[in-house]
Parts: C-alpha cells; structure tokens; sequence
C-alpha cells in the first residue's frame, strides 16, 4: 500500500467509522462499507494509485434491508461519480462517498417509477421539495491527514448571521460524522443593507481556531460566504502546526469555490 492510499483509508475510516474502508488478501482489494446505506462494494487499488483511478469490482453485500437491484444501482451510481470526479494525481474516495450520499438517498427513496405514477405531488412533497433546494451549497476542500488527526473544511455563500446560523445547524443536524467530530470551528463574514456588515466565528473548544480563520477571511477580503472546519482528533497534540492546517483546508474551500484566485495570497476575487 503507497503513502498516498495509507492516508486515504486513515482518512476515511477516522470520518466515516473504522471499518468503513478495510483491506482483504487480495492484492490492492478493499471493502467499502458505504456510509448511510446498507451496501458494501470492493474496491481494487492499483499500485500506482492515484496517478490511476480504483476500479469497482461489484458488491460485496446488498445488506438485509435492501430491496432488490439497489446495490447493483449503488455500484452503477458509484462508478459514475468516480469517472467524473477523478484527476489522475489526486485522491479522490472522499469526495465520492460524499457525492453518493447525496445521490443515493433521494433515488432510493423515491425511484424514477413512483414518481411518474404521481404526476401531482401533494403540498407536503412540494414543501419539502423547497426545504431541499434551501440546503446550503457547500464546497468541500481536500482531506488533510496530520498524526491521525483529520481536517475538512466546507465553505458555503450566506447572506445574513441569521442563515449562516441555520446553515451550520442544518450541517450538524444532517450529518452524523460532522456532529461527533471533536470540533467544528466556523467563520463567516456578510455585509447587508445599508453597509451594516457582520462578522462573527465559533472556536467549538478549539482555542483561538475561529477567530485566525476570521483573521483568514479578512485578508482575503472575502464577503458573505461562511466556512465551517471539521477536526476529528487522531490522539495527538499538533501544537500550533494545527492552525496552519485549518487555514490551509478553509483557503482550499474558498478555491475550489471559485471565490478566490488560487495562485493569490490574500485572494481579491471574493464576493463582496
């Protein structure tokens, strides 16, 4: 197993649980178990991943409570987000789980067959329709892995303190690996009517952490975009090496948002 595929299976079994990625004797041959579903899929890592991309051999269990042909279309669905998402050089297992749970969930629970069969949904199902569309959009940065301890950051457009506050609430409410990590420091930074602006940011019993990404944010001249950075604790002190990290996830956020220039250090592309 190369550096690379050692991070990522520390990775995403500290975010999803430990026996969420596990190695067989098969050569390269892994056992994804896949987060909020029943199905286990197997997974051949080449040698040179991730300069090439795992292939899905099939299902290594539909679970008892599967209904029939659903773990054969989770492994379609799963080999059609990761022939999107991957780029040969980037390890890429993260952001496809992420992407099949929120695929998954909505065609399971309502097929293409029994939505046709209600052609006139009732006001129940168009609210909830609209609760859907109101989810935040975040941006999810790179996974970084230091001594076991593992940082994510999500970064999402907001437009009052009152929203950024639902947003983080939604998060925490809908995803159970967010909610038990050991912190989840946010920041956000929103200017409303009149030129009252806002700022505020949340430390989650990281000391000092929210108020550097605050810091972070000002720098950038970034504007009503909030960013949220999950930490799971990998038994290790990280001393002030931890603050750099957490920047460092937020500012990857905020770039594959497309709100600042990669290439910048303060980043005048935010929104404003």
């Amino acid at each position: 197993m190369n550096e690379d595929l050692h991070n990522e299976v520390e990775a995403i079994n500290s975010i999803y649980g430990n026996d969420t990625l596990i190695s067989t004797e098969g050569e390269g041959i892994f056992i994804l178990r896949l987060p909020q579903q029943d199905s286990s899929l197997r997974l051949r890592f080449p040698q040179d991943y991730p300069s090439a991309p795992p292939a899905v051999l099939g299902t290594q269990s539909s679970g008892e409570h599967t209904r029939k042909g659903e773990a054969a279309h989770a492994v379609e669905i799963f080999r059609n987000v990761l022939g999107r998402i991957f780029h040969p050089g980037e390890v890429c297992l993260f952001d496809v789980i992420e992407e099949v749970n929120n695929v998954l969930p909505n065609e399971i629970e309502a097929p293409a067959e029994d939505l046709e069969l209600d052609a006139h949904p009732t006001p129940e199902y168009s609210s909830n329709a609209m609760s859907d569309v109101d989810q935040p959009p975040w941006t999810i940065s790179d996974v970084v892995i230091e001594l076991k301890s593992v940082f994510v950051a999500r970064s999402g457009p907001v437009a009052s303190p009152e929203e950024a506050k639902q947003f983080l609430q939604q998060l925490l409410d809908s995803d159970k690996k967010v909610r038990s990590a050991t912190h989840n420091i946010t920041a956000w930074r929103i200017k409303g009517m009149n030129g009252v602006t806002f700022q505020d940011c949340d430390d989650d019993g990281e000391t000092a952490a929210g108020g550097r990404l605050l810091h972070l944010m000002q720098l950038m001249d970034l504007w009503n975009v909030m960013v949220v950075v999950t930490r799971w604790y990998g038994g290790h002190q990280l001393g002030p090496k931890r603050f750099s990290i957490i920047n460092s996830v937020a500012r990857d956020a905020f770039v594959k948002a497309g709100i600042v220039n990669e290439g910048s250090a303060t980043g005048k592309k935010g929104n404003r």
